[in-house]
């Protein structure tokens, strides 16, 4: 096995590792505090004008209906479109759009890889010749990878160009948003030399990712295209362990905090984690709160006062 493949999975092992450690610790994050921001789009029926099941008389004798229709929905647009980055900055949009939809492709583009490499595995060559599944195979990774390169090259480097210039952004940059957009600028200028000018149709990278799922030896690649897969592979390993992964508290910010409107009642979960969270000692020391004392006794003297 060439050394190239080792780097491809221990990448691929690293990201998997960063990503559920990642999702593990938000899943374990303490009961968050309600934040009465609306619209909440599986609000049923209040969702158009930020209505709530609080303006019911009465309202926890009564059922509460959701519309998990309208949620998607608002999850697609803001996933896909960045509908909140459109409404509060176009400059910015007009990047981060096709940098993150580029993205998509990209993953897309991997998938299809990977689904051509098994085609292959199991002796169905996919090429622009081949029967109807792997045809549609082939040409869907062609249009995928160049336009998702392109796409994430073109956002990359206007983001890049959009922090180095604007005065206002200037003060909340560091060294690793500068480094982070530029990797991927390295990234796709490389996979768009290498497959312009050679593998136009990902052959050979297809033929890589099936000696990477048969565990057999590969035919060691060009000097660019092993350049590639490295920097490729210390792409996605490298994603998960920095704030570029930020779509996984994205999820959890929106359906856990933001969204989130289930009322605390008697015997519930939330009341359970509360009732917890109470029980911890306070850390910090002020004039109003003694250190050593649990929040319960603090919440306890506070009300007595």
């Amino acid at each position: 096995m060439l050394w190239i493949q080792w780097v491809s999975y221990i990448s691929v092992l690293i990201a998997l590792i960063a990503m559920l450690a990642k999702v593990l610790r938000y899943v374990r994050a303490p009961q968050n505090f309600r934040w009465e921001l609306y619209p909440v789009p599986h609000e049923k029926g209040r969702a158009e004008y930020g209505g709530s099941y609080l303006e019911e008389l009465d309202w926890w004798s009564k059922p509460r209906h959701s519309d998990l229709i309208n949620e998607v929905k608002e999850m697609l647009l803001e996933i896909l479109f960045l509908k909140g980055v459109y409404h509060h900055n176009k400059r910015v949009w007009l990047f981060s759009f096709p940098f993150h939809f580029g993205l998509y492709l990209c993953i897309g583009w991997l998938f299809l890889l990977f689904l051509g490499a098994v085609f292959q595995a199991a002796g169905v060559t996919v090429t622009k010749d081949a029967g109807t599944i792997a045809r549609l195979i082939y040409y869907l990774t062609v249009v995928s990878g160049y336009s998702g390169l392109v796409l994430t090259g073109y956002g990359a480097l206007g983001l890049f160009i959009w922090r180095v210039s604007d005065s206002n952004q200037k003060a909340y940059n560091s060294f690793a948003e500068y480094f982070n957009l530029f990797f991927f600028v390295v990234v796709v200028a490389v996979s768009l030399i290498v497959h312009l000018g050679g593998d136009r149709d990902f052959a050979a990278l297809r033929a890589y990712v099936q000696s990477l799922l048969t565990l057999a030896p590969a035919r060691p690649p060009t000097a660019f295209l092993s350049l590639e897969i490295i920097l490729m592979s210390l792409l996605i390993m490298y994603i998960p362990l920095t704030r570029m992964s930020h779509f996984v508290a994205k999820y959890f910010l929106y359906h856990a905090v933001r969204w989130s409107d289930t009322p605390n009642e008697r015997g519930s979960k939330i009341e359970k984690r509360i009732m917890e969270l109470l029980q911890k000692k306070v850390s910090w020391n002020a004039a109003h709160i003694q250190t050593g004392k649990s929040w319960a006794e603090v919440i306890k003297e506070n009300k007595n006062e």
